[in-house]
């Protein structure tokens, strides 16, 4: 099976392609996620949607909004608000985990490999075959 990070960009407009993204899927989708850290002293998130592996070719995507959406503590992002109200309208919950940022890695593809561990690890995609 091949899992794969599809960056959509940092989560400014490219959130609504990610949220289109899961209401024209919401068959195939499997999770929304947050992936919470602190970038350059500030608070970030990450959003992703876990579609299941296609049938044929065995290929799982994971459309992910990356480190671009600011987790405030007197209230929360419009952002992170209209991603988990597409999670609602589609029947999921929206699971967070708190993460290193991306910047810790030389490379975003060690990152995405990172980030695969950790949800192979916690059981929220198929391990390797």
């Amino acid at each position: 099976m091949i899992q794969r990070f599809i960056e959509l960009g940092e989560g400014y407009s490219d959130l609504y392609e990610l949220l289109e993204i899961a209401k024209a899927n919401k068959h195939r989708v499997s999770h929304m996620l947050q992936f919470n850290t602190s970038k350059n002293d500030k608070a970030v998130c990450s959003l992703v949607v876990v579609l299941h592996p296609t049938t044929v070719g065995d290929f799982q995507p994971l459309y992910i909004c990356r480190e671009g959406i600011p987790v405030l503590t007197d209230k929360k992002s419009k952002r992170i608000t209209l991603f988990e109200e597409t999670a609602e309208q589609i029947g999921k919950k929206v699971v967070s985990f708190t993460v290193k940022p991306s910047t810790t890695f030389p490379e975003n593809e060690l990152y995405f490999n990172h980030l695969i561990g950790i949800l192979r690890m916690n059981h929220f995609i198929p391990p390797m075959q």
